[in-house]
């Protein structure tokens, strides 16, 4: 999930954030440093702790009277003082940072990753100035759940650990399946059956199919009001039809936090938008648009208003969007069961062979559990119990969903796993049409031990073409896509850690390169730029936005990353 913030907006957070760890500096208060080395107190027991920590809530919760958070009190006899923030990205990020500022921060930072999170500069710096605590001895001596999962999954330990060693804070892992394949394309299936079509297995097929339907009348209304393919601003067209040219890293919506543009070529951190398949990508889809087989909104439509094209009264219109899954565009369970219609499309092969998938990292580096100096050595130990018991199975359950027979329930008799291979762990209760919301659990707040052995172990329906096997249509679409990414043009991204003294200077530099490439982009596909006349001077505009120097960057934080 991503939340466009203005550019004056931007540049105020910005100030904060430079203010705040400013003051947060020469506030004092005890500073990791003074503790690294020494030995914690060994508590046995749960001591009465009041614990301040800030955290977004949404407008369905109310975490100070809610389910889990009476539990946690009952369990470890932690008292919590919320200090809330809402689910807006931006205020909610500037809402953190004036805390900072304040010097009067609280215990606990318990965040969301796609509302805000410490980056991997934030938790360095930080760390610098004495304001967060290292988590390593605490984790060693007081949360075995944690250090079983981080010694299980490398990759997660690597995201959470700092070239010091040390973990400053606690990133979330959420393994997601079907958020790992973003770029699919969803075809209207029932329509491809009345014109005697097959799905596209190339891009030439795909034209093919694109025309039929915008020519053939597909939906035999007798009115030529198909719309081929469309797309929206956060659910970008360019990934899947790029896959067909060159390996395309973006993945839509720059989800999982990905750096969108940088690839591994033999070896060495590279962009793809200046490549010759890039380009090619590009020619192919200014053609489809040219032939008016895009939607020319699919460029700047927001994600409601493509669902108005999937959902229009009457006739279906929509014949195929490339989304992450087809509920983005249509209504999953639409009485007349039009979302029934469409099936996802394996990845397209273009001419010169290529047949690639984006793949995206699931979880996004940084930290959302940050304990801060403000903690005492009793605080810490017992907000860390707190944390290693939402690591467990039963303390996800109850942390994400609510309570055990209100929220969710163990598997009974014929139910069947997500993944049909792995025994049936759980099952959600469905919330009832028009009911209140229960207020039980912390929802994402606690998605933290988010394996896929955990996430596919839940009890899903059967019927895909069930609104309650929605997921496992999904799941099943998806490993249609698994294995089409090229692991070896991966950038690990999530393992590599950006000197806080050229933090500024990186996420300046990649604004700038993203958005040049975003925007040249489009005006080569729309044809406001001719693809043969202005692409070097478009490669030029590259150089001249620093690429050299961001890959130079990025190389050598590469370079540091142990194991690769």
């Amino acid at each position: 999930m991503s939340v466009r913030i203005s550019r004056r907006r931007r540049a105020a957070i910005a100030g904060i954030s430079l203010l705040a760890l400013g003051l947060a500096a020469c506030s004092g208060g005890g500073g990791s440093d003074d503790q690294q080395g020494k030995p914690l107190p060994t508590i046995t027991g749960n001591p009465a702790v009041t614990l301040n920590v800030f955290a977004p809530q949404s407008a369905e919760t109310n975490l100070a009277t809610n389910d889990f958070t009476k539990l946690i009190q009952q369990k470890f006899n932690i008292t919590i003082k919320w200090q809330t923030t809402t689910f807006d990205g931006g205020p909610a990020k500037e809402k953190r940072q004036i805390s900072l500022a304040s010097g009067d921060y609280p215990d606990l930072y318990l965040l969301i990753p796609w509302v805000d999170q410490f980056t991997t500069a934030d938790l360095l710096k930080l760390s610098n100035q004495g304001v967060v605590v290292p988590l390593n001895q605490l984790i060693d001596q007081y949360a075995p759940n944690i250090k079983k999962a981080l010694d299980a999954t490398p990759d997660w330990k690597a995201m959470a650990t700092a070239p010091d060693g040390k973990i400053y804070g606690m990133p979330q892992w959420v393994d997601c399946f079907h958020c790992s394949y973003p770029d699919k394309l969803w075809m209207n299936s029932a329509w491809l059956k009345k014109l005697g079509l097959e799905q596209p297995k190339t891009t030439e097929d795909l034209r093919k199919v694109l025309q039929a339907f915008k020519t053939q009348d597909p939906n035999g209304n007798g009115k030529a009001d198909e719309i081929p393919l469309s797309a929206n601003l956060r659910d970008s067209l360019i990934p899947y039809l790029m896959n067909a040219f060159i390996y395309d890293p973006q993945g839509q919506n720059n989800s999982g936090g990905n750096n969108t543009t940088l690839v591994l070529n033999n070896g060495k951190v590279d962009v793809q938008a200046n490549k010759d398949g890039w380009r090619e990508g590009l020619r192919y889809i200014n053609s489809l648009y040219k032939e008016g087989l895009i939607d020319k909104g699919a460029f700047t439509q927001n994600p409601d208003a493509m669902q108005q094209q999937g959902n229009h009264g009457g006739s279906v219109i929509l014949g195929s969007g490339t989304v992450m899954h087809s509920g983005i565009f249509v209504t999953i369970g639409s009485a007349d069961g039009r979302d029934k219609q469409y099936d996802a499309v394996p990845p397209l092969t273009g001419p010169s062979g290529a047949n690639y998938a984006s793949y995206v990292f699931p979880s996004i580096p940084g930290a959302t559990f940050v304990l801060t100096s403000k903690a005492t050595p009793e605080k810490q130990i017992q907000a860390i119990k707190m944390l290693d018991y939402i690591f467990t199975d039963e303390g996800q359950n109850n942390g994400q969903f609510g309570s055990e027979g209100k929220a969710w329930t163990k598997p009974g008799p014929g139910d069947v796993a997500l993944d049909k291979s792995l025994k049936p762990s759980f099952k959600q209760i469905p919330l009832k049409p028009g009911s209140k919301p229960r207020n039980s659990g912390w929802g994402p707040l606690a998605q933290y031990n988010n394996t896929a052995k955990y996430r596919n172990s839940e009890v899903i329906d059967t019927d895909t073409s069930s609104q309650a096997g929605y997921e496992r249509k999904l799941f099943d679409a998806t490993k249609l896509y698994a294995g089409h990414e090229d692991k070896a043009q991966i950038y690990p991204f999530w393992r590599v850690w950006i000197d806080p003294s050229l933090a500024n200077e990186v996420a300046t530099l990649q604004t700038n390169l993203e958005n040049y490439i975003q925007q040249n982009s489009l005006q080569f596909i729309t044809g406001s730029k001719n693809i043969d006349t202005e692409w070097d001077s478009y490669v030029k505009g590259l150089d001249g936005l620093g690429l050299k120097r961001y890959l130079e960057i990025q190389q050598a934080a590469y370079d540091k990353v142990p194991n690769k």
